[in-house]
Formats: structure tokens, C-alpha cells, sequence
């Protein structure tokens, strides 16, 4: 949007400068098309207004937009580029009314973006303007002189913008890092249950992603007795060739868990979530046979 308005202003002015030293230049005699043209944006002021009055600013601004379409189509039809060569009369009054639609660009986008037409009106070198005088085609003077043309909107690359939403991103990460608070501990239980458990050490000898399961990761793990499949959420985590190789804690004793593409698990992995959601898995800090118990 902002793209369509920021060329048409640019285009007026830059002409306008190369052509005529940035004074706008006389009107001349009107043509059918030119007429045409300034009757479109009559009632603009008349729309954004009714639009503003009941709070649809979206619908407004749209309205307000339609001023620099206008503008940008009236220049491309009427190619003043082209006529320079023959015709610099006409170059005069395609200039004219498009410098009149360029400062009334400044006043309709006064309630959207300020700034902008703060900037706008400075190069239009309009020192005062009231928003009564939104649709007039007769804005700018014969001969007014215009200051340095400049963009009006500066283009943001890709990356730049991206940079800025992983410096909030690590922002918000640091400040969640810092408010962390642990969860309460659970509700106590007998010595007994957690003997029920049979945590055991298991060396990961393969490592793949669940084929049409993003998130699963499926093990073969070395657990001192024989080879074992287990499969775990943690495929958002880690890489395979991360974990291949690792020893990791696991639970060895729970029942075989069928999934629906018919793939059994043997165990689950335990790992630990970190305040951000994100899973580290559980291991040792040094390397003990496979199959050791945790106790």
C-alpha cells in the first residue's frame, strides 16, 4: 500500500524538479482525461470523513490510498517523460495536477500517518494546511518552489526486519529465563512407588524421524539384555546424529506402546523441560555399561 503512494510522490516530484527546477508549473488547458481525473478525487475528503465517523479507519484509509492510485495511473497514462520531448506545455499541466493530488496526499494521511505527511509537507514545502482544504486542486501555487525530493518511505529488507524479531524474540527469552520460577513439587509419594520404576542407562546405537511424524524420533537402544525400539516426541529437539552414540536415561519397565502406523515402543526416554518448552534429554556424566540401573 504504502509502495503505491511513495512512488506516485516520488515520480511528481522528481519530474517536477528535473523539468521545471522544482517550481510547480503553470496549469494549462484541461483535457477530457485531466477532468476526469480531478472529478475522482472530489470527494474524498467527503468519504474518509463519513468513513472516520463511524470508526471504520481501516476503510478509511483505503479511501485516502485511493488518491495516490489515481495519481499513479493519471501519470502512467499520460507519459510526461515522453511528451517532454515535443510538448513541455502539457508536461506543465500533467505536473501541475499531479503535484495538486501529491499535497492533497499530505493532508488525507495526516490521521493515519503523521509523520509521513509531516515529511511529505516539507517537501512540498507547504508551510501551513488545514484538512478543509482535503479535494482543492489549487493546493500549490504557479511558481511555488518545492525543497529536495527525498522517499518517502524508506524500504525495510527481509533480514533487517527479521533481525529485529529475533533481538525481541531473545528479549523475551531473557526475561521469561529471568521471572522462571519452578512448578511445586508434586504430592509425596512412598519410597515403594518410585521402586516400582526401573530406570535403566541405554547407549543409542540408531536414530531416525518417524517417517509422516514430524515430531516422533525412533531409538535403538543397547540396554545390557538385548536391543530395544523406543520412540520419542523429541524430534522438535534434536537432530538424530545429535543423540546417536549418547547414553540416555530411560524407563524399561513400562508397557510396549503400539502407534497407529503399527511402530512399538519399548521404554520411554526421560528428559527435562526447560522454562521454554524445549526438552533436553536426561544422561550421564560419565559413561557406564548399558543396562545400568538408576538408583
Amino acid at each position: 500500500m504504502v509502495a503505491v503512494y511513495g512512488n506516485f510522490v516520488n515520480r511528481a516530484l522528481v519530474l517536477t524538479h528535473k523539468y521545471f527546477d522544482g517550481k510547480v508549473p503553470v496549469c494549462g488547458e484541461l483535457t477530457d482525461y485531466d477532468k476526469e481525473t480531478l472529478k475522482e478525487f472530489a470527494d474524498v475528503k467527503a468519504e474518509v470523513e463519513k468513513l472516520l465517523d463511524v470508526f471504520k479507519f481501516r476503510d478509511a484509509q483505503k479511501e485516502a490510498m485511493n488518491l495516490a492510485r489515481i495519481g499513479n495511473k493519471y501519470l502512467a497514462d499520460t507519459e510526461p517523460w515522453k511528451l517532454a520531448k515535443t510538448d513541455m506545455d502539457r508536461v506543465a499541466t500533467i505536473l501541475n495536477i499531479a503535484l495538486q493530488l501529491v499535497a492533497n496526499l499530505a493532508i488525507a494521511f495526516e490521521p493515519f500517518l503523521p509523520f509521513s505527511s509531516e515529511k511529505l509537507r516539507q517537501m512540498l514545502n507547504m508551510e501551513t494546511f488545514e484538512w478543509d482544504q482535503l479535494g482543492r486542486t489549487d493546493l500549490l501555487a504557479e511558481g511555488h518552489q518545492l525543497n529536495k525530493a527525498e522517499l518517502l518511505f524508506e524500504k525495510i529488507e527481509d533480514e533487517t526486519i527479521q533481525a529485529q524479531v529475533d533481538k525481541l524474540l531473545a528479549t523475551k527469552k531473557a526475561n521469561e529465563a529471568a521471572s522462571y520460577k519452578a512448578n511445586p513439587i508434586k504430592p509425596i509419594i512412598a519410597f515403594e512407588e518410585f521402586e516400582k520404576l526401573d530406570i535403566r542407562v541405554g547407549t543409542v546405537l540408531e536414530c531416525e524421524v518417524v517417517p509422516k511424524m514430524k515430531k516422533l524420533l525412533k531409538f535403538k537402544i543397547a540396554d545390557g539384555l538385548e536391543n530395544r525400539t523406543i520412540v520419542s516426541g523429541i524430534a522438535q529437539h534434536y537432530k538424530p546424529e545429535e543423540l546417536i552414540g549418547k547414553q540416555v536415561l530411560f524407563i524399561a519397565n513400562f508397557a510396549p506402546r503400539q502407534f497407529k502406523n503399527g511402530l512399538v515402543s519399548e521404554g520411554m526416554i526421560l528428559s527435562a523441560e526447560n522454562f521454554d518448552g524445549t526438552l533436553a534429554v536426561t544422561s550421564l556424566l560419565r559413561e557406564v555399561k548399558p543396562g545400568s540401573e538408576v538408583k
